[in-house]
């Protein structure tokens, strides 16, 4: 198979998969060596990084995946952007960048960085698939349920990985109890 077609190939399996799709996956899909995955990927990265593509390759939740370009978004977010009833509020953002930063984390540690009772919101995340219990707290009274987010999390905010979250400033670190 020439260069040309297993460029061809990837980029239609990962045009057709609706989600995140690891190297390990195109491997298999594509019955190509993890090498020349590699190697397709970068040169599909910098094709569709260039200013005349409205769509570009991203890394998210440790696969790839096709997305629009973020400059072009607010040219498609009235017939392409989610409708409202699909947006968090206030509380269940707030709850859940603590749990994004705090995670693995309970719902009592949850209630006492924000002062209420996360109940609702968590329902809310897990139902959206935004978090999911990921264990038990063994050393707790109990073993309480941990709470930690998902692959849907990252791509819901272009996340490569967890370790790609804005660094907080010192005064929220405070607020997080981080330090």
């Amino acid at each position: 198979m020439s260069l040309e077609t297993e460029t061809a190939l990837i980029e239609a399996i990962l045009f057709l998969e609706t989600d995140p799709i690891d190297g390990k996956t195109l491997c298999r899909a594509s019955d190509l060596p993890q090498e020349a995955v590699d190697r397709i990927i970068a040169a599909l990265r910098e094709k569709y990084a260039q200013p005349e593509h409205g769509i570009e390759l991203l890394l998210l939740g440790g696969g790839y995946i096709f997305s629009p370009k973020k400059e072009l978004w607010e040219f498609l977010k009235n017939r392409y952007g989610k409708k409202n009833d699909n947006r968090l509020s206030r509380a269940a953002l707030e709850t859940l960048s603590i749990i994004a930063y705090r995670q693995p984390i309970t719902r009592a540690e949850i209630h006492g960085i924000r002062g209420y009772a996360p109940d609702n919101m968590l329902t809310l995340l897990m139902e959206r698939s935004l978090i999911r219990k990921v264990g038990k707290k063994e050393d707790a009274p109990g073993q309480p349920q941990q709470y930690g987010t998902t692959k849907e999390f990252l791509k819901l905010f272009r996340l490569g990985s967890i370790a790609d979250l804005p660094k907080l400033e010192e005064h929220d670190m405070d607020r997080f109890a981080l330090n």
